[in-house]
């Protein structure tokens, strides 16, 4: 989002996270988005993202939402083609509450950059670390024509003032992404910021209908 492999990202899972994911080309960040590329690395129960990659991209929204409507957005895997455009399949690979040790195959398109086509990537994310309603960090490969990426992905969930501050990192290692570092992070930043805007936009319209 994983690790996972995403050429962009994207996402996977992870990530992708790897979205990881990346995914629909260039993308604008969402309402109170910050793109956050320096300060400390997020990390979920003492791990974070891959601290030799050269792929990486972070970034951070305040959603006006409760944080259980959007941790269950985030965690019930299964739904996420319902309210994401780029994930266009998903397999939960185990039973049960999401937690440590879950395990998730999806499918997202990549665009095509310098050292690959464009392409449909296939991730599978397992989740390392969980605090509910608090963290959780995924890691896996993605696999597409041409293309083999290893991600690592976080994610933070932090009650602010008026709502939550989601904040995702990812790394992105393979021989594809580390050939043209600048485009693969691009990709990878492009997907992220899409699945913030995606995230955000489906919690608070969520917030709006239970209202009316």
């Amino acid at each position: 989002m994983p690790r996972t492999r995403n050429t962009t990202a994207h996402a996977a899972l992870l990530t992708v996270p790897l979205a990881i994911v990346g995914m629909l080309g260039t993308a604008a960040a969402p309402a109170g988005a910050t793109s956050l590329h320096h300060g400390r690395p997020l990390t979920c129960r003492g791990e974070g993202v891959d601290p030799d990659a050269r792929v990486r991209y972070k970034t951070d929204v305040v959603i006006h939402a409760p944080l259980r409507t959007i941790w269950k957005l985030q965690t019930d895997v299964e739904r996420w083609p319902s309210w994401q455009a780029h994930v266009t399949s998903m397999d939960r690979l185990d039973d049960g509450p999401f937690r440590k040790g879950s395990a998730f195959r999806w499918t997202t398109p990549v665009p095509p950059n310098p050292s690959t086509p464009a392409t449909s990537l296939e991730i599978t994310s397992t989740v390392e670390q969980l605090k509910h309603h608090s963290c959780i960090r995924w890691t896996g490969p993605a696999d597409g024509e041409g293309l083999h990426i290893d991600g690592v992905h976080v994610w933070k969930f932090t009650k602010v003032k008026g709502g939550v501050r989601v904040s995702t990192e990812e790394t992105h290692t393979g021989p594809q992404v580390d050939a043209d570092v600048p485009a693969a992070t691009k990709i990878l930043g492009d997907g992220l910021e899409a699945w913030l805007r995606a995230l955000k936009t489906t919690a608070e319209a969520q917030v709006g209908t239970s209202h009316t």
